[in-house]
């Protein structure tokens, strides 16, 4: 990891409250996985965002606007999710999220496949969009116009865009995650 982890004791009077904030938010909302260490620094994204909180607060506030009040269903989410961290080859992203879909009622076989860059085929409807629609702005250029279609019809204009958001988000999470060389916790 490039970012020493960043103690407590250690913060800064500016990286102090968006510490709070976010062991907070973490505690509250994200579960299941490891995401603050022992001594209560915080690991995975986090510990980038306090590290440098002229960019990682504006990061965590549209983190919480995407996590704490989303209205896509928690599979959907995970789908997309996890089709973004598969394209980035992002360890600690595919680790959280991993779990996170088991325990949303994914199963290992649909994660399997989708963390290898594959389509399941066994998707319902609403995640096999999600799907679709995660791959193709990953994949860069313009969403197909079908693709946008579907999405409007399953989840409403502003569900198809929460979900292109939150593409858009867990992008930069993955990119923060690869350029600081975050690890999965042991």
């Amino acid at each position: 990891m490039r970012l020493p982890l960043t103690p407590p004791a250690q913060l800064t009077t500016e990286q102090k409250p968006l510490y709070d904030d976010m062991k907070s938010g973490i505690e509250g909302h994200f579960k299941g996985f490891r995401a603050i260490a022992d001594d209560g620094s915080l690991i995975g994204p986090w510990n980038p965002w306090i590290r440098y909180p002229k960019m990682g607060g504006p990061i965590w506030e549209l983190t919480k606007a995407m996590s704490f009040a989303a209205t896509l269903p928690k599979t959907v989410r995970e789908v997309a999710i996890l089709v973004t961290g598969a394209h980035f080859h992002s360890a600690y992203e595919l680790y959280a999220h991993v779990i996170a879909a088991e325990q949303k009622g994914l199963s290992d076989d649909t994660l399997a496949t989708i963390v290898a860059g594959q389509r399941p085929s066994d998707l319902t409807r609403p995640d096999a969009i999600a799907y679709d629609i995660a791959s193709a702005l990953v994949g860069g250029g313009v969403l197909p116009e079908l693709s946008y279609r579907q999405a409007v019809a399953e989840f409403g204009e502003a569900g198809a865009a929460e979900l292109i958001y939150l593409v858009g988000l867990y992008c930069l999470v993955s990119v923060t995650l690869n350029g600081f060389d975050v690890p999965v916790p042991v």
